[in-house]
Parts: structure tokens; C-alpha cells; sequence
């Protein structure tokens, strides 16, 4: 398929919307869903862009009164200062490692078996950083964005760079990150959302810059539903994960991620789905 008809734009905008800021890998399963509906190649990947800024867009959006507490005390308040440091020294690790090793990963990595080890893989890690965080409360040092130093961004950005990786979810190695490193769930969550803006944005800009001769016209309409469905579906997800942080874990998160690799890697090794 070299171009998306409006109802897989809106599956792969939901798709987008919905495991953007979870910690399951928005990547792995825009893999997943892209070869279960034929939709791959040069084209899909422009069309992934748009729908990613469509999710970033939803973030921007939700904590607009923040950001633009933020824009207007730049330079003069010494928190808003802080903040936007330590979310550039958060984006770092990532943006220089994109760069470096960006053709490399995605000529290797990007497929579902892949996909699904690093599913599996995260799982565990998920698993383990939860149990440490119940048995050890007191490693929990940080429970609000603006207590976190330049080096406790640093560290979260180092854990974003694992990201990567498909299938290890970039929401999920700035969160899980982030607790190891002593914050607190939510503290984490919130800065994983923040974190978001900047690391998308820049990835975003960078492959529509890259892939600039592959749009076209005529891809408007379905590039228009598949951008509105990841805006909807990532503002709602977003609103919804930062009340569930409030009184649970992501150990289910951790067990959905163990089935669904667990039912790429079967299928792949049956043979009763062509994943190449």
C-alpha cells in the first residue's frame, strides 16, 4: 500500500495517540499495526511523522498553562530557568545518539521480532523498578519537576537515549528511568510528558525535513484524520495516565507488554504470521 485510505489513517492515529506517552512503545506497535496492514516504506514513515505531532501537539495542549508560565518567565524567574535547562540536558543524550546512530538502529532494529524482544525485555525491567521503588520507599528523593537538579536530568535523558531501541518505549525509559533515579512516580510521569515536547518535536522536524520529497497533495485528507485521531486519542490517554499514576504502578503495563511480545515471537516462530 502506498497510501493510507482513511480508515487505516485513523486505526494508525489511535494507535499513535494511545501508546505515545504509555509505557508500551508507540514505535513497536505502529510496526505491529503498519505490516498487519500492509502500510510500510518510505511514505509510512512520513505519514508516522504527522501523526506523532499530532500526539506532542495533545501534550502542548494539556499543560499549556505551564508552558506558558514557563515562556514568560524565562530569563527572569530562576524555576522557569531551571526548568527549561534541565529539560535541554534531558533531550541531549538522545538527539546526539539519534544522530549518530539513528540509519544504523532503524536498518536493523526496525521490525516486530526485534520489536517484540525489546517488549519482553522492558517488561522485566518495568517489573524490577517497581518492586525496588515498594521495597525501598526511602530511594524516593524527588516527587516534583522543579526539585530535579541538572544531573537528575541528565540521568533521565541517558534513559531516554535507550529508546532508541523500538519496542523499549521512550515514555517507558524516561518513567522507569526517572523512579530508579529516585523520583516519584508521578514526578517521573510528569517529566516524561515534558521531555516529550522537545525530543518529539526535534524528530519530527528533522524526518519531514529528510522525507520532504515524498508528500504530496493528494495525501492530505487521510494524513488530516490520521493527525486529528492521534490529538484526540494522545490528549485523553494523557489526561487519563496522570490519574492513574495517582494511585497505581505499571506493573500491568509490564505484563501487556510480556503478552504481546510473547504473541509476535510465537506467531513469527510458527510461521502463521509473515512479519518480514
Amino acid at each position: 500500500m502506498d497510501h493510507p485510505t482513511l480508515l487505516v489513517a485513523l486505526l494508525l492515529g489511535i494507535v499513535e495517540g494511545l501508546t505515545e506517552f504509555l509505557p508500551v512503545s508507540s514505535t513497536g506497535h505502529l510496526i505491529v499495526a503498519a505490516s498487519l496492514l500492509g502500510y510500510t516504506g518510505e511514505h509510512a514513515k512520513v505519514f508516522e511523522i504527522v501523526i506523532q505531532a499530532g500526539a506532542i501537539l495533545a501534550v502542548c495542549w494539556e499543560f499549556r498553562v505551564r508552558l506558558y508560565a514557563v515562556a514568560r518567565g524565562l530569563g527572569r524567574d530562576a524555576r522557569a530557568n531551571r526548568f527549561v535547562l534541565n529539560l535541554f540536558i534531558a533531550f541531549l543524550p538522545a538527539a546526539l545518539l539519534g544522530l549518530a546512530f539513528g540509519k544504523v538502529i532503524k536498518a536493523a532494529l526496525f521490525a516486530p521480532v526485534p520489536v517484540a524482544c525489546a517488549f519482553v525485555v522492558g517488561a522485566f525491567v518495568i517489573l524490577w523498578a517497581e518492586r525496588r521503588q515498594r521495597m525501598r520507599p526511602e530511594t524516593v528523593r524527588i516527587d516534583d519537576v522543579d526539585a530535579m537538579r541538572w544531573t537528575d536530568a541528565l540521568k533521565v535523558g541517558c534513559a531516554q537515549a535507550l529508546a532508541l531501541v523500538p519496542g523499549t518505549s521512550r515514555s517507558g525509559a524516561t518513567i522507569i528511568g526517572g523512579m530508579l533515579f529516585g523520583m516519584s512516580r508521578k514526578a517521573a510521569t510528569e517529566f516524561s510528558f515534558f521531555l516529550a515536547i522537545p525530543t518529539l518535536f526535534a524528530a519530527c522536524a528533522y524526518e519531514a525535513v529528510k522525507n520532504r520529497h515524498v508528500l504530496a497533495a493528494a495525501d492530505l485528507p487521510a494524513f488530516g484524520v490520521g493527525f486529528v485521531a492521534a490529538f484526540i486519542s494522545a490528549f485523553l490517554c494523557v489526561r487519563w495516565l496522570l490519574r492513574y499514576v495517582s494511585h497505581h504502578d505499571f506493573t500491568p503495563f509490564a505484563w501487556y507488554r510480556i503478552a504481546f511480545g510473547a504473541v509476535i515471537l510465537a506467531t513469527a516462530w510458527t510461521g502463521t504470521v509473515n512479519w518480514n
